[in-house]
């Protein structure tokens, strides 16, 4: 009996093991099975939610930085107003920019001083930079910068300063004048106080004289204004006034370097050889030394390189680059736009290396005519008797007499 009773209590434990087991195993089905539902959900509901949202819900954040109290903090620095400052523009708009001490092409546009600081490189390095837009963002009025070169002051310039008065801001002044020149010019006027350029010794027949007109085109170059350049010396009068003259110049289709080719021994004489193959002696030009340049001649000379050097080299006295270099690289590069005449009368029939000189009694109003409407040339694929526009060589006592016919004959 006691036995039964004992198999029965062990079938008893064993059922209701069973059955803890059975409930177990279910409930751990029943939390396996929500787990897996819910991830499965999750899984959906997170493929619409944003990759910003899944960061912030995914992301641990830091805390927040530490708020200093108002009085612990520095005054916040408030921004400077300077006075507004009128613009100009090119539609004649008025802009107010605040804050500004310098606006756009103010200071790039102003025609720099005269006398300044800059090598000869550095100089032709800073005219050569030229903008490749043709239309100018501002209002410019096209100026002819007069170049004279000179031994020291300009001894007619009171008739000089006859010729510019009334015409400021259509014309420039570059001097160059010898470098022991000590700037004591007492016939000298205003316009020309400050006109003068770093200058180095020149000498007559020397490579020095092209070195000087180089440097005179690329300090008038650094005025944008500049349209046409005249080189002109000490000894020169218009024969003209300013406004016929300006007229003359920025109306031409041509440039004017006298170029021709010369038999003899002063033209192709001087001609050496060794500068074959780069120019040869059938391109070999000789001319006047006094010019007329457009602006894009002008940058090209200065820049030259290949013939200036050449020249350098090859063209020392009895060769004179002067009249030889200019003319030669002038017909070569730019022989189209050229009208191979100069605008400077000078008179040569006495012969000899220098040209006649007007003392005070030779100066008549006959010589002023037969200077200004002697001859015949083009002018704008027209014939004219207006060819020369200057003339020289003319001593100073000839001022007086120059005066007195400027009035009459050259009309200023």
């Amino acid at each position: 009996m006691k036995h039964e009773t004992h198999q029965n209590q062990i079938i008893s434990a064993k059922l209701f093991n069973s059955q803890r087991y059975i409930h177990s195993l279910i409930v751990y089905f029943l939390f396996f099975g929500s787990g897996l539902v819910i991830g499965i959900s999750l899984t959906f509901y997170l493929k619409d939610v944003p990759i910003t949202l899944k960061k912030k819900l995914f992301t641990i954040q830091p805390s927040p930085p530490l708020i200093v109290p108002p009085k612990s903090r520095p005054p916040p620095s408030l921004p400077i107003f300077h006075q507004e400052q009128d613009v100009t523009m090119n539609n004649n708009i008025k802009r107010k920019i605040p804050g500004v001490g310098r606006i756009g092409l103010t200071d790039y546009i102003k025609p720099p001083e005269a006398m300044h600081d800059m090598m000869d490189d550095e100089l032709i390095w800073r005219a050569s930079m030229i903008p490749k837009a043709k239309i100018f963002p501002f209002n410019r009025t096209p100026k002819v910068a007069f170049m004279f070169l000179a031994r020291g002051s300009l001894p007619l310039a009171p008739l000089w300063e006859r010729f510019f008065r009334g015409h400021e801001g259509r014309y420039s002044i570059y001097i160059h004048s010898q470098p022991s020149f000590k700037g004591d010019a007492p016939e000298e006027g205003p316009i020309f106080h400050g006109r003068r350029v770093p200058s180095k010794r020149v000498d007559w027949g020397e490579f020095s004289m092209v070195d000087a007109e180089r440097r005179l085109l690329a300090n008038a170059l650094l005025d944008m204004s500049n349209e046409r350049f005249v080189l002109l010396s000490e000894a020169c009068i218009p024969l003209y006034n300013f406004t016929t003259i300006y007229t003359y110049i920025m109306n031409s289709t041509k440039t004017f370097v006298e170029s021709y080719d010369e038999w003899g021994p002063v033209g192709r004489g001087r001609y050496n050889s060794q500068m074959t193959p780069w120019v040869t002696i059938e391109q070999w030009r000789k001319g006047s030394q006094w010019f007329e340049l457009d602006r894009e001649i002008a940058l090209d000379m200065i820049t030259d390189q290949k013939y200036f050097n050449l020249f350098k080299d090859f063209c020392r006295p009895a060769c004179y680059s002067d009249e030889h270099y200019l003319p030669t690289f002038v017909t070569m590069r730019y022989w189209w736009k050229n009208g191979n005449r100069t605008l400077t009368w000078v008179d040569w029939t006495k012969g000899g290396p220098h040209p006649t000189k007007f003392a005070r009694t030779e100066v008549t109003k006959e010589l002023l005519h037969q200077m200004r409407t002697g001859i015949q040339c083009m002018y704008n694929g027209e014939p004219t008797n207006m060819c020369y526009l200057f003339a020289r060589k003319f001593l100073p006592s000839a001022l007086d007499r120059l005066l007195k016919f400027a009035p009459k004959v050259m009309m200023f």
